[in-house]
């Protein structure tokens, strides 16, 4: 019996969570939210147990006027509204789609609905895709002849094999339609000081127009191709010189190439309607970059928005989630997005290491609290060994498929990017949530159809027992060691 009311419960919860098909006004979808009368269903993965986004409770709300001081409460408050979201995903990268092509039939079904299955799955929205080859790549490619300044020879043929039906699968499972932006990780090699695709070097100046050209062609090919782009980031991790598709721009070259050549070429291609993403690398440089480049008037029409990895770790340092903030403060008209975040450094016997996932939801919280609109993870898929990739720069993806069995392998990361992707749906608001004791990590976001949708992670290793408190109402909860809990009323 027990069973049978929790499958009715999770039947209930998956169907609230669709997007509704207009916006409420704020009066209708925050300043009047009550717990009165509502039940809140509890999802929980945690730690050192079987539970996997599994339904665990069911909360009920009493009258809590006001709580103790030594209370422990997550205080959340549904009338203080923030940004807006555009979606949650991941990359749809050429090792992605090779590797997807190795799975059996049922097995790539079993993918696409894992992921953009709302219902089954953890429902994505958003999706990266590159322009040309990058590390995660099996070959380094263009898409024109050397030295054809004219772009006359440019076509997509490579990626007629494995990449385009991929995304054109993972458009028509996540119903029809994907959020999708592209990133170039480098010029072609003659466009560049140093002749060479990878290792750095710069975009020559005589070449910016026709790289700008370049995006026209891409995105025009991928949507005649019935696969329709949002948006491009100018230049994937631009300060960096990798044995990669690297390309380095400093803040003041971004600038020149978006107000010169990239933004007035895209306006004059009937293109003005795609968002160009400034930076797309680390937090640690965000401010210098993303202030050189918005502070010049004539570059920052040609903004949407900034986007940012979360590398600047990789050397021992701490994540400064706090620089997201202080650009979201100083250029509030702009959008903030995480374009790419994995774990590196794979090694197989490591993937269901609990670290994997709890970066994520570290990251997650903290960059929504910070005024993220959007985020985006990086491969979707890859094989056993962390690829394929070209350069040997293996990585660690939310699912896994060991090519010799056929088997999908699903990491603690996939569950925890699914307790904010399958329940935050794009359109929903951020609210206000705040824990009173620092093992608590909480972010809040209110839906298009009002339902209301709370994140509580504990990152420590004691179970502790706390109070969800909504205006007046509190519900008593538990905290598993190591967990995640996301809350739908």
């Amino acid at each position: 019996m027990k069973k049978t009311i929790l499958a009715l419960i999770t039947i209930a919860a998956f169907a609230c969570n669709q997007p509704a098909d207009k916006t409420p006004s704020t009066s209708k979808n925050a300043n009047s939210f009550s717990v009165d009368g509502k039940k809140g269903i509890v999802y929980t993965t945690a730690d050192s147990s079987n539970l996997r986004l599994t339904v665990t409770d069911s909360l009920s709300f009493k009258d809590l006027p006001q709580p103790l001081e030594t209370d422990v409460c997550v205080f959340v408050d549904p009338t203080k509204t923030f940004q807006t979201i555009l979606g949650i995903g991941g990359a749809l990268t050429d090792a992605s789609a090779e590797t997807f092509a190795k799975l059996s039939k049922e097995k790539q079904q079993e993918f696409l609905s894992a992921y953009y299955d709302t219902q089954k799955g953890i429902g994505y929205t958003l999706a990266r895709t590159q322009i040309h080859s990058c590390d995660f790549s099996s070959d380094t490619y263009t898409y024109v002849k050397d030295n054809d300044s004219s772009l006359n020879s440019f076509n997509i043929d490579h990626d007629r094999k494995f990449r385009i039906p991929f995304i054109k699968q993972a458009i028509a499972a996540a119903g029809g339609k994907l959020t999708m932006f592209c990133s170039p990780w480098s010029p072609p090699a003659w466009m560049k000081t140093n002749n060479d695709i990878l290792h750095g070097g710069k975009l020559k100046p005589d070449y910016y127009q026709t790289w700008a050209n370049y995006y026209v062609k891409f995105i025009k090919a991928y949507e005649a191709e019935g696969m329709p782009i949002w948006g491009t980031t100018i230049q994937n991790e631009p300060m960096a010189t990798q044995k990669w598709e690297s390309c380095v721009y400093s803040a003041d070259d971004e600038r020149n190439f978006l107000k010169n050549n990239l933004g007035p070429t895209l306006q004059k291609e009937g293109l003005g309607d795609k968002k160009i993403i400034v930076w797309d690398h680390n937090r640690d440089l965000i401010f210098q970059q993303a202030s050189t480049i918005l502070n010049d008037p004539d570059a920052a029409k040609y903004a949407w928005g900034v986007g940012f990895h979360w590398y600047e770790d990789w050397s021992g340092g701490t994540q400064v989630f706090e620089n997201v903030g202080k650009v979201h403060e100083s250029f509030p008209d702009k959008n903030l997005i995480f374009t790419e975040g994995c774990n590196d450094h794979f090694k197989f016997d490591s993937i269901k290491n609990w670290r994997l996932g709890e970066r994520y939801g570290r990251s997650m919280i903290n960059d929504f609290n910070n005024g993220t609109v959007g985020w985006t993870d990086w491969n979707v898929l890859l094989d056993e060994t962390g690829g394929p990739n070209h350069v040997g720069n293996f990585c660690y993806a939310p699912i896994h498929t060991d090519t010799k069995t056929g088997q999908l392998i699903y990491t603690n990361s996939y569950y925890y990017i699914g307790h904010f992707s399958k329940f935050i749906r794009p359109g929903a608001k951020r609210v206000i949530s705040a824990a009173s004791r620092s093992p608590f990590l909480t972010t809040a976001f209110i839906n298009e159809d009002g339902k209301l949708v709370v994140v509580v992670m504990n990152q420590t290793e004691k179970k502790i027992a706390y109070k969800l408190w909504i205006a007046g109402k509190a519900a008593d909860v538990t905290a598993l060691p190591h967990s995640i809990a996301t809350f739908v009323l």
